[in-house]
């Protein structure tokens, strides 16, 4: 179904009360496969909402386009379905796209790697459809073949791209989502919009303030299966929030959870107890890759990463019937602030 017909717009306008809050914009729809939620506070007077409603619509089916592994038009699934192992000319954001997560890969050792859709198709959490029992060890290590973040090359000076084997099959949904972050907010600065909040399928980007003219106060889902509540919240401004968690896609075979967090390294789900991984960060896209690179590095590797690079980044982690919160100073830092 073309994107144009899944989004569906909202527009609530909040008058200002005595009490000092300031007006509130929302935007809400459909769109890359999950939701958007747009609050925009103080909008400017000359704000033309149906042009910013077009742009918004025209932004995501841009990165759909882009981006997208469940249509056949993308530019992804086209670069993916070509077995060409010779370098490939591609569109500068997508090479971009992939340089950067790339460098992300090499940052993290392999814990996030755009490669790994063979091996999320073969665990049923892809486009090729759910799966009902784990897979063999035998088309795990096949489906290994064709993965590995060194496998694929960028020379984004002459928008190339170039994959050492005819099957490797790019996924960059670790990214997209984050990435509609970032360019919605770059519409909404040169919009001339100087309060708002950005989430496309949880993932976050604020700037200024709220309607009570405060930081944002986000929530961070409790790593929960069977209910949606709140673990704890953190207040931003002018910066991104990202979570990964395992605790909502996954499948059970024989009393054993599967969880849809495959790790490249290993080309299985993880077992470990790190349930969810939040990171705060200047651009969405990086905080989301970020996150989903800790969640799979688990709650010891993952920690000493986050400290290394510096990250602000919030760990829950699994301790018998009771959750333990794993934090980076930078993180400490924010509520400080």
């Amino acid at each position: 179904m073309p994107l144009r017909q899944l989004l569906l717009i909202s527009l609530l306008l909040l008058a200002a009360c005595g009490d000092g809050r300031h007006e509130q914009l929302d935007l809400s729809g459909g769109a890359l496969g999950t939701s958007f939620n747009i609050s925009i506070v103080g909008a400017p007077e000359a704000l033309d909402t149906s042009a910013l409603e077009a742009d918004v619509l025209a932004t995501f089916e841009r990165i759909d386009l882009l981006a997208s592994t469940w249509r056949e038009d993308s530019e992804l699934a086209i670069f993916n379905a070509d077995h060409a192992i010779d370098w490939i000319i591609v569109s500068q954001p997508l090479c971009d796209a992939l340089a950067s997560a790339l460098n992300i890969a090499v940052q993290t050792g392999g814990a996030f790697d755009v490669t790994v859709g063979p091996l999320v198709n073969l665990w049923g959490f892809g486009p090729d459809g759910s799966a009902v029992e784990p897979p063999s060890a035998e088309a795990i290590a096949a489906a290994m073949e064709a993965t590995g973040h060194d496998k694929i090359e960028t020379d984004c000076n002459e928008r190339l791209v170039r994959k050492d084997h005819e099957d490797m099959y790019v996924d960059l949904s670790g990214w997209a989502k984050g990435l509609a972050v970032d360019e919605l907010a770059e519409l909404l600065d040169t919009t001339g919009i100087d309060n708002y909040l950005v989430e496309v399928g949880g993932e976050l980007r604020a700037r200024g303030h709220n309607s009570e003219g405060l930081k944002w106060s986000i929530a961070i889902e409790a790593p929960s299966t069977s209910r949606r509540a709140p673990h704890a919240v953190v207040r931003v401004t002018d910066t991104s929030v990202a979570t990964s968690g395992d605790y909502r896609n996954y499948f059970e075979h024989d009393g054993q959870h599967y969880s849809h967090m495959i790790d490249p390294r290993t080309g299985r789900p993880v077992t470990h107890n790190l349930a969810a991984v939040t990171v705060v960060h200047p651009s969405a896209a990086y905080a989301d890759a970020m996150a989903t690179a800790l969640l799979v590095l688990g709650p010891d590797d993952g920690l000493a990463l986050a400290r290394e690079l510096k990250l602000a980044a919030y760990l829950l982690v699994r301790n018998d019937a009771t959750i333990e919160e794993l934090t980076t100073p930078e993180f400490d830092a924010l509520n400080e602030s």
